[in-house]
């Protein structure tokens, strides 16, 4: 069988590093580069998703048709072809790449301008495979910014929770749930990104996110979500018996201790939670034992769930906690649409500010979620510290006037905790015990030494 393009991982690259095995000292022996973020939105990141860029790609053994599919396509695209190479990769290492990688824990919270992780050839007569593969390892910037942002999402969350219910811990890891599936660029992104989302959460509408859990991170059910209803399933009875669209979802769903969500702005917001839900169907609701969880889906957020709040307090009542705020009975509220960190914070303090606890409002976030970062956000750099030449210790560091903040760091690189924080401590010399390590070994000539669970990273926070 024809070995296909996209089971290729030499062509997984850049095509200006094909020329790159050219261009280094001669009797360059040893390369090594690091990942870091230099900055950005957040003053720590949340590195995760090494583990899935390993197993589903550094692990696949390079086979010779790989190496003349690369070969004839880099060539006639314009670029050198490192043939040799690539073929001593096949008949000298059995297909297996001849690198090493060390990464921190993943799940772990490290402050930006410290090494995350970094790679090394463990062949004297292929260093340049380091650079060729910074692409593929760079695109850990995407699940560990969704990771990060997550995060601090939750912090915000938390923060609001514990100033005003007496149930913070019970109530966090259900409070932003995932809508971002329909919003990413690909089934990849969905489920590597809502997969980052989960260290932090529990609820997703990504099913993407659970299957890549189960398959590289051992997890059988990584997150859950309840039923919902959409525009389509209420609209669809008739503005007429909008009513009995409602009714129906209590009927079908509204079990003892059951939790369900309407959407509920098809036509009148006001008009659908004063009347059918406040007064047509509250008998049902109450004795049925179970939540709903109204969805308004238009408007300014704020104002919307400051509206949904109040009304349904008028209609159903409230309790007062120990810590003075209400919290509705049988109703609750989640917003999806228009949520960012902005809109989030915003949201937080009119319930709060009216006196009703962050109990009662959910978030849903799509596209800010898992689409609206880049590898900016954290401004993540993979960058060549340290070589080998001529026998010789060379330190690699690049230093533009034009912009200080992209100096780049020099030497064989680890991270250690001192005195209660990180520290990135630079050798100059391959020939280290790194003590104290943070990081490990987790990737060494086509292995994966290192195989974490969901749990494992989850633990972490």
């Amino acid at each position: 069988m024809t070995q296909l393009a996209d089971d290729n991982i030499i062509l997984d690259t850049d095509s200006y590093k094909s020329s790159h095995f050219l261009q280094y000292p001669p009797h360059t022996t040893r390369l090594f580069s690091y990942l870091e973020s230099r900055g950005g939105r957040y003053p720590a990141t949340r590195f995760f998703g090494l583990q899935y860029i390993l197993k589903r790609y550094l692990s696949v053994r390079v086979t010779a048709e790989m190496v003349q599919e690369a070969k004839t396509l880099i060539e006639a695209h314009g670029e050198p072809f490192p043939e040799a190479g690539w073929l001593r990769v096949v008949n000298t290492h059995g297909g297996r790449l001849p690198l090493e990688i060390r990464a921190v824990p993943e799940g772990l919270l490290v402050p930006t301008h410290n090494v995350l992780m970094s790679v090394t050839n463990t062949d004297p007569e292929l260093p340049w495979l380091v650079g060729w593969f910074e692409t593929m390892l760079m695109r850990v910037w995407y699940p560990t910014t969704v990771a990060t942002q997550s995060h601090y999402l939750k912090q915000i969350i938390r923060e609001a929770l514990e100033r005003t219910s007496e149930r913070a811990e019970a109530e966090l890891p259900f409070k932003l749930h995932d809508f971002g599936s329909r919003g990413v660029s690909s089934r990849e992104s969905a489920g590597l990104g809502g997969l980052a989302h989960l260290t932090n959460f529990m609820g997703t509408d990504t099913l993407e996110a659970l299957r890549t859990a189960r398959n590289y991170y051992g997890a059988d059910v990584a997150g859950f979500s309840i039923p919902a209803a959409e525009h389509s399933t209420v609209t669809s009875w008739g503005k007429p018996h909008e009513v009995d669209a409602y009714r129906n979802m209590v009927n079908t769903f509204a079990k003892p201790g059951a939790t369900f969500a309407v959407v509920s702005d098809s036509y009148d917001l006001k008009y659908a939670i004063n009347v059918h839900w406040g007064e047509t169907l509250r008998p049902l609701i109450e004795a049925s034992g179970a939540t709903l969880v109204v969805r308004p889906d238009s408007g300014n957020p704020a104002a919307m769930v400051r509206l949904a709040v109040r009304a349904l307090d008028a209609k159903f009542g409230s309790e007062v906690n120990s810590k003075g705020f209400k919290v509705l009975r049988h109703v609750r509220v989640i917003q999806g649409d228009g949520i960012d960190e902005d809109s989030l914070r915003e949201i937080l303090q009119t319930v709060i500010g009216d006196g009703f606890s962050a109990e009662n409002v959910g978030f849903g976030m799509g596209g800010a979620l898992l689409q609206q970062v880049n590898r900016d956000t954290q401004r993540f750099a993979y960058k060549a510290s340290a070589g080998q030449v001529d026998g010789h210790f060379q330190p690699i560091y690049k230093d533009p006037v034009t912009d200080p903040g992209k100096r780049s760091k020099d030497g064989v690189l680890d991270l250690v905790m001192e005195n209660g924080r990180y520290v990135t401590r630079q050798y100059q010399s391959f020939e280290t015990e790194f003590p104290g390590s943070v990081m490990r070994v987790v990737y060494r000539d086509g292995e994966v030494l290192v195989d974490e669970t969901l749990d494992d990273v989850r633990g972490r926070a």
